[in-house]
């Protein structure tokens, strides 16, 4: 029973981790995927990101200066001037006698916004007394404002660099969610820079305004005239012990003017309410970290308007998760239109209003209302409803990444159909690119970005130069959004499931989708290889579903006999399965090993000498990665001993190319532009990450993942418990007879066998252990490769590794 609970565990825990893989993962400085990074030893903190409406300048507000790079051509990102903001020496002090620390004093550019066409308006944590400038966009220097002196930060700009805080500037107004004061403890929504009929407005101090909010984004939908502020909270509409973290969205119109009498410069149409990320008979994650807004195709209604969030849970069961769900503007509309509840002062305890509606709280236009009716939006502000996701469900859901930033952009398809891409950046500095499909969502990549996690980033994209920009600690990142030269094949194409990429039949290359003048290959949805893709763009003399050579075929491997041998697979996809074949021959169990990293190994012999392939099968489409010729190496042979360990070669994004030619790989190397760097574009991987070099391929076992191992483990833990079980129960019943056992005599030669095993190497006999075609079973057949020296797999003590003596 206890081995039947162990493989029902085992199996739901690799069910979850299969949920979500990317297809390819590239680490950092891997040709297979390039990017530009910008970096400088005097800049550090880069994570405010603003980007110029003709998305040629990108300003970047860091610590103690804010800079402007140059994005205007594809790969450079070139610094043209930095304005440096620093502290002076009695405010580094102060800060110092605030106990804070001294990492903490600088001033780190929290708000950069543009105030209109000709200057941007900048606030900083400044040794934690906030302060703004204004900053002229063309001589890119501080400017007086209207008080003739750098304007006071409480309210615009957190005090601690590390406070999440929203700004937005709208019409030359600035809206922001922040707090108010040193300690944290008043957070605020307010207007700032407000000139003519319209006034500087804040939330009223009323109890249940804001309730420890942790403010995430906002953003501003010109249709309806609000802005909307996102954020979580602690819900205290819930009565429960512990204190229950709510996300929420709230709203205020941006010609709002405060009451004339109650909520005197204040908001009049400020609302909120809950944004429910849950999936059916499930706790919610109810823990918001990003969200973006996704306007819809020209032509649609805003109603179609999508905030696509990450959501993390509080909640135990679901620790280290993520989920993403989209909101729909029309729900948060009709949601924010219906009942409100009401909070009892005395009581301090929410209910559901049951009396008929004053007025409709957050409706434009209240400001010249009545004060029966400013009363009533005062203690009616929180919506009954919550906000539910798009078809009530969950987008996406991670069982093993945490994400923390996310961008969204629609593309359009080879067959003409809007798909939604984001890019989801990891806690542990991974971005990954996720296709939203019908069936579900396919991770199409993954990209290392960060070497180190970061607590303060930021992800921006430019959906009019296809690169998405990452701002951390260690600069600035510029990753384009498709990879499609990485592609070399129609069926890698296809599969890929990219809708930036497709196949071009004419120049038979894997080209961006809007570059493709003729008809595009491409299958997004179902990524069916025999289908979409001719047989003349696979391999012309292979017939569709047959294996497919992609490597140069015949790698020469001269080993001597008894020489451990082991061959690499190059992984293709993560999504494949790998397996080996030969010629008219079945690998034994007895003869070969393979630890499920698309390695084989085996004892060098006559019977293992010969052909060996590695095929790759995804989504029903089969082809073949590597062919090896495995040869006895002669005495008088010239050519020089290959390592065991052979990594093929790989092919390059020329897929012009024959399958057979052979290509070399260049190492990647950064060239400087100014005070950035970039990386050349070398020629392709065809793994994932960077295959390791003939003196690496024992790195390349140390790499590979051990849940295998760790199944393995558990089933003989299980075993082990079981049979422990049984002998003390057996043990328990003996004494209990008082009776002892009968003795057990050995068996003789006639019951055993008479065969001895015979060391292959030595030619001693060992009573351990059976020899079949020269490989001992004690030693490779059990999963563990004797250690090679002198071509002699031979331990310290004479006997093969592992051999019982």
């Amino acid at each position: 029973m206890a081995l039947w609970v162990v493989w029902v565990l085992l199996a739901f825990l690799y069910s979850c981790q299969a949920l979500l893989i990317p297809r390819v993962s590239f680490a950092i400085g891997s040709p297979g995927r390039l990017f530009t990074h910008f970096n400088n030893p005097g800049i550090g903190n880069t994570t405010t990101l603003l980007l110029s409406d003709d998305e040629a300048m990108l300003f970047v507000g860091a610590r103690d200066a804010v800079i402007s790079l140059d994005v205007s051509r594809p790969g450079v990102m070139e610094i043209r001037s930095k304005l440096d903001w620093s502290p002076l020496s009695k405010d580094l002090d102060g800060c110092a006698m605030k106990g804070k620390k001294k990492a903490d004093c600088p001033n780190f550019i929290r708000v950069l916004q543009f105030l209109n066409s000709t200057h941007m308006y900048a606030c900083g944590t400044f040794a934690f007394s906030p302060r703004c400038i204004y900053i002229d966009s063309q001589t890119f220097a501080p400017v007086t404002g209207p008080s003739g002196k750098p304007d006071e930060g409480r309210g615009r700009c957190p005090y601690d660099p590390y406070q999440r805080n929203t700004a937005l500037i709208v019409d030359g107004e600035l809206y922001t969610g922040t707090v108010a004061d040193y300690r944290g403890n008043r957070p605020v929504i307010s207007r700032h820079l407000s000139e003519g009929s319209h006034i500087d407005l804040k939330l009223d101090d009323t109890l249940g305004w804001l309730e420890e909010p942790t403010f995430i984004s906002s953003t501003f939908i010109p249709s309806e005239e609000k802005v909307y502020f996102f954020f979580s909270e602690v819900g205290r509409e819930y009565d429960f012990i512990d204190k229950f973290t709510v996300s929420r969205i709230a709203q205020v119109c941006t010609s709002d003017v405060g009451g004339q009498r109650t909520l005197q410069r204040r908001w009049t149409t400020f609302a909120k309410a809950q944004l429910l990320c849950q999936s059916e008979n499930e706790l919610p994650y109810n823990v918001l970290q990003d969200i973006v807004t996704l306007l819809p195709p020209e032509g649609v209604s805003s109603d179609e308007t999508l905030f696509y969030g990450i959501f993390s849970s509080q909640w135990s069961v679901n620790s280290g998760r993520s989920a993403v769900c989209a909101f729909r503007l029309g729900d948060v509309k009709a949601v924010f239109s219906g009942n409100y509840k009401v909070l009892n002062r005395d009581t301090l305890r929410w209910s559901t209003r049951v009396q008929e509606k004053v007025a409709n709280p957050g409706e434009c236009g209240l400001h010249n209302a009545s004060d029966n009716t400013l009363r009533f939006v005062k203690e009616n502000f929180l919506a009954d409803e919550s906000v539910h996701p798009v078809s009530r469900g969950l987008a996406l859901v991670s069982p093993d990444q945490l994400y923390s930033k996310v961008a969204a952009q629609r593309t359009r398809g080879a067959n003409g159909k809007n798909y939604t891409v984001l890019f989801l950046l990891t806690e542990s500095g991974f971005l990954h690119k996720v296709v939203l499909l019908d069936k579900g969502p396919h991770i199409i990549e993954e990209l290392q970005v960060f070497q180190q996690p970061q607590s303060v980033k930021n992800l921006l994209l430019s959906v009019k130069k296809g690169v998405a920009f990452v701002g951390s600690s260690e600069g600035v990142l510029q990753v384009p959004v498709s990879n499609c030269s990485f592609y070399w094949s129609c069926a890698e194409c296809v599969l890929a499931r990219d809708p930036f990429c497709a196949w071009d039949p004419a120049r038979k290359v894997c080209a961006d989708v809007s570059s493709i003048q003729g008809d595009a290959v491409q299958d997004v949805e179902g990524g069916n290889v025999i289908d979409t893709c001719k047989p003349s763009t696979i391999n012309p003399k292979a017939k569709l579903g047959q294996p497919t050579v992609v490597c140069s075929p015949g790698e020469q491997l001269y080993v001597s006999l008894n020489e451990v041998v082991k061959l690499q697979c190059p992984e293709a996809s993560k999504l494949a399965s790998l397996h080996w074949e030969r010629p008219n021959s079945r690998l034994s169990q007895d003869l070969y090993l393979q630890p499920g990293n698309g390695s084989l190994q085996f004892l060098a012999t006559p019977v293992t000498l010969g052909h060996y392939m590695c095929v790759s099968v995804e989504n029903g489409f089969k082809q073949t990665l590597a062919i090896y010729s495995v040869k006895q190496r002669n005495s008088g042979t010239t050519t020089q001993a290959v390592s065991s360990t052979r990594v093929p070669n790989r092919p390059t994004a020329d897929t012009g190319r024959g399958a057979g030619s052979k290509t070399k790989m260049m190492a990647p190397t950064t060239v400087s532009k100014g005070m950035g760097a970039i990386t050349p574009r070398v020629t392709r991987n065809l793994t994932s990450v960077n295959q390791p070099r003939l003196t690496e391929a024992r790195q390349s076992m140390d790499n590979s993942s051990y849940f295998e191992e760790l199944v393995v483990v558990s089933v003989l833990l299980a075993l082990t418990l079981c049979v422990l079980m049984l002998g003390a129960v057996f043990t328990l019943r003996q004494r209990c007879r008082g009776r002892t056992a009968p003795q057990v005599c050995p068996k003789n030669d006639s019951e055993t066998g008479s065969l001895q095993e015979q060391d292959p190497l030595t030619g001693t006999a060992k009573q351990n252990g059976v020899v079949h075609n020269g490989l001992v079973q004690n030693g490779l057949a059990h999963g563990r490769s004797p250690s090679v020296k002198n071509s002699s797999p031979r331990a310290s003590n004479g006997y093969l590794p592992n051999t019982p003596m």
